[in-house]
């Protein structure tokens, strides 16, 4: 569904919701006030009717054997007939009264009977209690009043026809629904109106959007006029373009400069083949040399490769994470660099510490970081490696940073001037970059202050104060 018809279906419903509840309260309501005026008027009757019989016993006394029936007829006047009506009286009231003994004797105009209840009896048999009910008696719908009557010793049952009301309250229910109809069809149009003129500007900025990124290479950016919210989302769509400028930047230049790094061992592997190829009339010595060179340039060759795959991830974390033991990833790199390098000496000081992240991205950086501590030693100094606060700190003993190259020893393929003539492509630092950052982690490279280059890592840690953080 569309957000237009979202919009549209949104405002019909919250209209006609409040359309249905003012509908259905005051249809209510209406009925209440209707309702609650008849039980005025039958309560009134049945004042008059306590009264009357008050008076009638008072004049005529208790006890001379009158029946019910009689003491009750007479209570309207003796001998006076009241004119039937086809069903029930109208505004007078049809009364009932029911004795003790079960006894109904029927007082009124209407001719047919009331209904009587166990509830009644019950007020008849004990001379207490009052309620109202509703009931429908041939088709007529009728409130009735019971009430009991002490004069009497009797339940007596006072009625009136809700015809009125109920043709008031259908008449009103019909106007509701029409209301109701009309509310929900004028909420529809209004609600389409107000769809069109709120996504009006949005069409307007997806206009102006296509043009913009209809050209990748160099996307202009978008102007921030209009409303509030259209400033908010052409500074994050502007933002979003800033991001894929540099994405597209950043990949154009590894491609570049994977090609110029590239070039050059693959151009001496091939010579190297060549020369291999027609090596018969060299000396077995020179054969040998030559085959040597040809695997340490594969090598070479192979560790580039990977190691562009691997900036070519990103900093983006990876999806299989879990729980890494860091002192003892440490304790592996240096093993590694161990047997590479038996000459070297390690000064260590570690503390239990583990992390959650990729094993083998964090392994791999810890690895090109001792390694690069490995290069630039000299014999006889050590290197140092502490684990502290989830902090990884390499320090050699070898001539440090060019205070020129601090800021530049993270970026990718840059090798300082005295590095050029050692074996390495310039991505090793890149990568431990790369693999800190992906989950909020930071470099820091440093001269310390008696000589020797220092590399911290935090991988998602706090970094140690103290050091100049690279951008």
């Amino acid at each position: 569904m569309s957000l237009r018809r979202r919009i549209t279906a949104a405002t019909t419903i919250a209209v006609a919701a409040v359309a249905l509840l003012v509908g259905v309260i005051g249809y209510l309501s209406a009925r209440s006030h209707l309702i609650g005026d008849t039980r005025s008027q039958l309560s009134q009757r049945a004042d008059s009717f306590v009264q009357h019989s008050n008076n009638y016993n008072q004049n005529q006394g208790t006890g001379q054997g009158q029946n019910a029936g009689s003491g009750n007829a007479g209570i309207f006047g003796q001998g006076q007939v009241l004119p039937p009506s086809p069903l029930f009286g109208g505004a007078p009231g049809d009364f009932q009264i029911v004795a003790a003994d079960g006894t109904v004797t029927r007082v009124g105009r209407g001719t047919s009977d009331l209904p009587v209840t166990a509830q009644v009896r019950t007020v008849a048999r004990t001379g207490k209690g009052r309620f109202y009910r509703s009931v429908t008696v041939k088709g007529v719908h009728l409130e009735i009043l019971t009430f009991a009557s002490g004069g009497i010793h009797a339940a007596v049952e006072v009625a009136l026809p809700l015809t009125e009301d109920d043709s008031v309250l259908h008449e009103l229910l019909i106007t509701y629904l029409v209301l109701v109809a009309g509310g929900v069809l004028l909420a529809g149009v209004i609600g389409t109106l107000v769809a069109r003129s709120a996504l009006l500007p949005i069409n307007r900025f997806t206009q102006r959007t296509e043009v913009v990124t209809s050209s990748l290479h160099a996307p202009r950016r978008l102007e921030g006029g209009g409303a509030s919210e259209l400033q908010r989302l052409a500074g994050s769509f502007n933002q979003m373009l800033d991001a894929l400028e540099r994405s597209i930047q950043a990949q154009r230049h590894l491609i570049a400069d994977a090609s110029h790094e590239l070039r050059t061992p693959m151009a001496a592997l091939r010579s190297n083949i060549q020369i291999f190829i027609e090596a018969e009339a060299l000396p077995q010595e020179e054969r040998v040399e030559l085959q040597e060179s040809i695997i340490a340039e594969l090598d070479e060759l192979t560790q580039l490769v990977a190691d562009v795959l691997d900036l070519a991830r990103g900093a983006s974390p990876s999806d299989h994470i879990e729980s890494v033991e860091l002192d003892t990833l440490v304790r592996e790199a240096i093993g590694r660099t161990r047997r590479r390098a038996p000459q070297l000496a390690f000064e260590t000081e570690l503390e239990p510490t583990v992390i959650s992240n990729a094993p083998e991205r964090v392994a791999r950086a810890i690895g090109n970081v001792i390694d690069n501590a490995r290069k630039w030693s000299p014999p006889e100094g050590p290197i140092e490696v502490t684990l502290r606060d989830g902090v990884i700190r390499v320090r050699d003993h070898g001539p440090g940073f060019k205070q020129s190259d601090i800021a530049h020893v993270f970026d990718r393929f840059y090798r300082a001037d005295e590095a050029r003539r050692l074996p390495g492509s310039g991505l090793g630092l890149a990568i431990v970059r790369q693999a800190a950052e992906a989950y909020g982690g930071t470099v820091l490279a440093a001269n310390a202050d008696d000589g020797g280059a220092v590399i911290e890592v935090a991988f998602g840690s706090r970094p140690a104060a103290g050091l100049v953080q690279t951008p």
